[in-house]
């Protein structure tokens, strides 16, 4: 049965507009809270407050060249800029207890080092459509959510719950000792995505459009798994193959 719908607020379409640029402007989106993908600052600046309060939240800081800035922004942006998120994260922690506590079967998807927006959003779309409980994405090296991850999701990100996690590796441990078994979804292993079950509490981790999942994370996940293919292309889209592995533990549910 296909969990309730967990709806959380997202904002209007990320545009230009929508970052925050100048010491005070981004001092102030930290101490009010708001939902940050990642700040900028000019590689020969000191902003040690703000890289403070940015450490205190876990939020990536990037030194960059001055020109990187101003491709962004010509206004005076004063060497640094805050990217506001389009949505607002959610606490893993909370989403598997609200799982469990209703009675169903979590069901995750990790993933490691998706950069590409579209691919973010066709995954959060599919996701959706498959009763996923939540995406968990990495705090640095995944895709920044905005407008076209909006659009590119059909509106799912409008229902499905986002947790940005500091280190995968962690919260891999965390949900095993919390019952939730890992899979990992890669070209690279020996076993076929139909070998595994998936009628128990599963996080799925899907991986890089370039390498895949990191080798770290694969040394630590509960079964190694892949998609079979006949074709002469080596690899799938990270996207497709996300719903072909959810459409597999769907028939396994259903």
């Amino acid at each position: 049965m296909k969990p309730t719908p967990f709806r959380h607020t997202t904002r209007p379409a990320l545009n230009k507009s929508e970052i925050a640029f100048g010491t005070q402007s981004v001092l102030e989106s930290l101490r009010a809270g708001k939902e940050i993908d990642k700040i900028i600052v000019q590689r020969e600046l000191g902003m040690a407050e703000i890289e403070k309060l940015a450490n205190e939240r876990e939020i990536p800081v990037q030194r960059v060249p001055l020109e990187k800035l101003n491709q962004i922004s010509r206004k005076n942006h004063q060497g640094v800029i805050a990217f506001i998120s389009a949505i607002n994260y959610v606490q893993l922690s909370n989403i598997v207890a609200d799982v469990f506590e209703k009675g169903d079967t979590p069901l995750l998807l990790i993933l490691d080092r998706i950069t590409d927006v579209r691919n973010f959003g066709a995954i959060a779309r599919t996701a959706e459509c498959m009763g996923v409980h939540a995406l968990v994405v990495p705090v640095r090296g995944g895709a920044q959510i905005n407008s076209d991850a909006l659009k590119t999701s059909s509106g799912a990100l409008n229902y499905m719950p986002v947790c940005r996690e500091q280190n995968l590796i962690t919260t891999i441990r965390t949900l095993q000792d919390s019952g939730i078994q890992v899979v990992a979804c890669t070209e690279k292993a020996i076993d076929s995505v139909f070998s595994a079950d998936y009628k128990v509490p599963t996080a799925i981790i899907v991986g890089s459009e370039e390498d895949g999942v990191s080798p770290d994370l694969l040394r630590r996940v509960d079964a190694v798994v892949k998609i079979s293919m006949l074709g002469n292309v080596a690899s799938l889209n990270v996207s497709v193959a996300t719903g072909m592995i959810l459409s597999e533990v769907q028939r396994q549910r259903l």
